[in-house]
C-alpha cells in the first residue's frame, strides 16, 4: 500500500467549500500547509476573518472530508493559525478574477 501522500489530501480538500463563499478552502488560500506522518494527518488553516461563526463548521468538513476521501487515514488534526493573516492576495488568481479583485 503507497502512504498518504500530501497532494491526496490537498485534492481532498477542494472538495471544501467556504460556506460563505462558492469556493474551496484551497482556491482561497486558506490552507497554509499539510504534514502527513503515517496514518496521520495535520492541516494549518485559517479562516477568512478570526472570530468567524462558522469556524467549527468548516474545521468538522476538513476533518470528515479527508477521512471520507482517504480511507487510510486514522487520524486529522486541524489547526487554525492567524499568522500570517489571511489576505485576499493568498487567492489563486482564478478566484481572485472572478470576485472581480
Amino acid at each position: 500500500m503507497a502512504g498518504i501522500r500530501e497532494e491526496d489530501v490537498i485534492n481532498a480538500l477542494r472538495e471544501v467549500y467556504d460556506p460563505e463563499l462558492p469556493f474551496n478552502v484551497v482556491d482561497l488560500g486558506l490552507v497554509y500547509g499539510v504534514e502527513v506522518n503515517g496514518r496521520k494527518v495535520k492541516v494549518k488553516m485559517t479562516l477568512t476573518a478570526i472570530g468567524c461563526p462558522l469556524s467549527v463548521y468548516l474545521v468538522d468538513m476538513v476533518e470528515e472530508t479527508i477521512k471520507q476521501k482517504i480511507p487510510e487515514v486514522e487520524d486529522v488534526e486541524v489547526e487554525l493559525v492567524f499568522d500570517p493573516p489571511w489576505t485576499p492576495d493568498r487567492m489563486a488568481p482564478e478566484v481572485r478574477r472572478l470576485l472581480g479583485l
